[in-house]
């Protein structure tokens, strides 16, 4: 057996360990590959060989990774994703995006102003096609098997790359019915008012700073419904059950139409960084790099800063 042989034969050895670890068991990793349940033994066997350790102990009804074996999925996919990309990038031709994109996207955004670049993606490169999933979360890049996701709020974890690609300004709202006289102007006037909450970025406390000169003001609330979901705050505001922090981009129909008004209106709560995000150490295949380039080309820069939605 060549050296070359050798490697790809541990290559598909470990996907078979992959596809037998998701599928949580032997018999269901066989059918999923289309083989026997022997043949899957044996792979597994002859993996745990060529490592010199245990990656699976086996019982007559179940199965539990080892220590090593935990350890080894995780390199595994790293190792086994890096080499379909590279794969990919290869093959695909340098000015041909091929292949499935998959997309995490929060579910507000999701569904409205990143639908505009994603069809711009789409129409420009046919032969990709794309899993959008929506879910506000920070995905699990290699077990989820993503190659990138927007957030918005901040990102903490050092094993990803994020690009600021816009920042999301926030609004204090409500329905008229809630207003009585003339439409609040200071925070001072909204203390006493009902609250909704976006319990994903504010619960207790509301936190505003006036556009010009940066005088910050602070106030608890206590709130009659917290959610988060950025559509459910948003119908809950137009119901009139309170006053809400809101996306801006999300009620600009409803003010122009007056279901909805601008509180407090020269006052912000602060603006939402958004990223897109994927893992530091994997290689991006052409189609996730033309992914990026048309999301940051949709929401430019500008001089003093990223844009904002």
């Amino acid at each position: 057996m060549t050296e070359t042989t050798l490697h790809a034969d541990r290559l598909d050895l470990m996907r078979t360990f992959i596809r037998i670890v998701e599928a949580g068991s032997l018999s269901a990793a066989a059918v999923q590959l289309g083989t026997t349940q022997p043949t899957v033994s044996r792979r597994l066997k002859a993996l745990e060989q060529s490592l010199g350790i245990r990656l699976i102990q086996r019982s007559t009804h179940s199965m539990k990774l080892t220590v090593d074996g935990e350890r080894f999925l995780e390199m595994a996919r790293e190792l086994v994703t890096g080499w379909l990309a590279m794969q990919a990038e290869l093959t695909e031709g340098r000015n041909t995006p091929r292949g499935r994109l998959r997309v995490v996207a929060p579910h507000a955004l999701g569904q409205d102003q990143l639908m505009r670049p994603l069809a711009d993606y789409l129409h420009r490169y046919p032969e990709v096609s794309v899993e959008w999933r929506l879910n506000d979360r920070l995905p699990d890049f290699a077990a989820e098997d993503v190659d990138c996701a927007i957030r918005v709020g901040a990102v903490n974890d050092p094993s990803v790359v994020a690009l600021l690609i816009a920042e999301v300004p926030r609004i204090v709202v409500a329905a008229p019915a809630l207003i009585t006289g003339q439409t609040p102007l200071d925070p001072d006037d909204l203390v006493s008012m009902p609250w909704l909450a976006l319990s994903t970025f504010y619960q207790r406390e509301v936190v505003l700073r006036r556009e010009t000169g940066g005088e910050k003001k602070a106030f608890a609330i206590a709130p009659r419904l917290a959610t988060d979901s950025l559509y459910a705050l948003r119908r809950a505001a137009l119901e009139g059950l309170g006053a809400a922090i809101v996306s801006a981009w999300l009620v600009t129909d409803d003010l122009s139409s007056g279901a909805l008004v601008h509180l407090a209106p020269a006052w912000r709560a602060a603006p939402l960084p958004m990223y897109l995000i994927y893992p530091a150490s994997r290689l991006q295949p052409r189609r996730l790099r033309t992914f990026i380039d048309i999301v940051r080309e949709a929401m430019p820069r500008n001089e003093s800063g990223p844009q904002r939605l």
